[in-house]
C-alpha cells in the first residue's frame, strides 16, 4: 500500500473546529482506518508555525523544518492506514493580529512540511485540503474572534478594509498549489459543503460508507453579533488584560436576545 498523508491546514474560521471535533469524537470507529492528529498531538510544530507567521525569517523556518522532521520520524503504520493531520495553525496565526495581514506564510510552511514527509516516504501521496468560506463571511468571522480572543478595537469596516487580501481563500490555497506543485490541493467551501469530514475522509481513501454512519460535525465556536459591540466597548476601554477577560467573559455568559 502506497502511504496517503492529508494535511488539513486550514483556514481558520471556516468549520475546521468542527471538523476535528467530529475526527475526535469518531475515533472509535475510524481508529482501524485511518490515523487522525489533531491540535493536542500536534503542539511543538504548530507553536513553530505561528512563529513563522510571526516573524518570517530563516531561523524560525528552519525551527518549523526540524520540527516536522521529528512528527515525520514518528510516524508509523503508513502502508497499513492513510494519515489526516488537521490543524489550521499548521497555515500560522490567523491574519488580523498586529503585523499579520495574509496567509503568505502558509506556502513556505507547506512546502518544508511536505518535504520533510517525503525524505522519509519518498514514495508518499501527499494531498493538501483547505476549508473555505466567501470573503464577506469570513471577515466577519475573524473580525468577531480577534474582538472576542483578543484587544482588538477595529470595527468590521476598518477591519475588513486591512485584511481584504487574506479573505480571498481560494486565492490563498492556490499560491500554497504552485509552491508545492504537482501535489494536489483541494478546497472545501463551507456554503457547499453538506458533509465536511466525509468530503475529507474520501481524500484519505475511507469508505464512503464508513463516513455515512459517522456522527456529523456539529457546528462549533459560532459568532455571538448580540455581544459584538458591547465586547468592542470593553477592548477599547479596559486596558488591563486580566480584567478585560473577566468581563469579556461575563458579557458571553449572557444569553443571546430571543428573537
Amino acid at each position: 500500500m502506497i502511504p496517503r498523508v492529508v494535511i488539513h491546514a486550514g483556514f481558520h474560521k471556516t468549520g475546521t473546529s468542527s471538523i476535528q471535533a467530529a475526527l475526535k469524537a469518531n475515533h472509535p470507529r475510524l481508529a482501524a482506518h485511518v490515523q487522525v492528529l489533531l491540535k493536542p498531538q500536534l503542539t511543538a510544530l504548530l507553536h513553530a508555525a505561528r512563529g513563522y507567521s510571526t516573524w518570517r525569517d530563516p531561523l524560525t523556518l528552519a525551527k518549523f523544518t526540524s520540527r516536522a522532521e521529528t512528527l515525520v520520524a514518528g510516524l508509523s503504520g503508513l502502508k497499513q492506514r492513510p494519515l489526516i493531520l488537521s490543524a489550521e495553525e499548521l497555515s500560522g496565526h490567523m491574519p488580523g493580529r498586529a503585523g499579520i495581514d495574509d496567509y503568505s506564510a502558509a506556502p513556505e510552511l507547506m512546502a518544508d512540511l511536505t518535504a520533510a514527509i517525503l525524505r522519509r516516504f519518498p514514495r508518499a501521496e501527499i494531498r493538501l485540503v483547505y476549508s473555505t468560506r466567501s470573503a464577506e463571511s469570513w471577515l466577519r468571522s475573524a473580525h468577531w474572534e480577534h474582538v472576542k480572543s483578543s484587544s482588538l478595537t477595529d470595527d468590521l469596516a476598518t477591519f475588513s478594509a486591512r485584511l481584504a487580501g487574506a479573505a480571498d481563500l481560494n486565492a490563498a490555497a492556490e499560491t500554497v498549489a504552485a509552491r508545492i506543485a504537482p501535489l494536489p490541493v483541494t478546497c472545501l467551501p463551507l456554503e457547499r459543503s453538506d458533509d465536511p469530514v466525509a468530503a475529507l475522509l474520501q481524500q484519505a481513501g475511507v469508505d464512503p460508507a464508513l463516513s455515512a454512519t459517522l456522527t456529523p460535525a456539529k457546528h462549533r465556536n459560532a459568532a455571538r453579533p448580540d455581544a459584538l459591540d458591547d465586547l468592542l466597548e470593553i477592548n477599547r476601554t479596559i486596558a488591563n488584560r486580566d480584567q478585560r477577560r473577566e468581563l469579556k467573559q461575563a458579557r458571553l455568559r449572557r444569553k443571546a436576545p430571543q428573537t
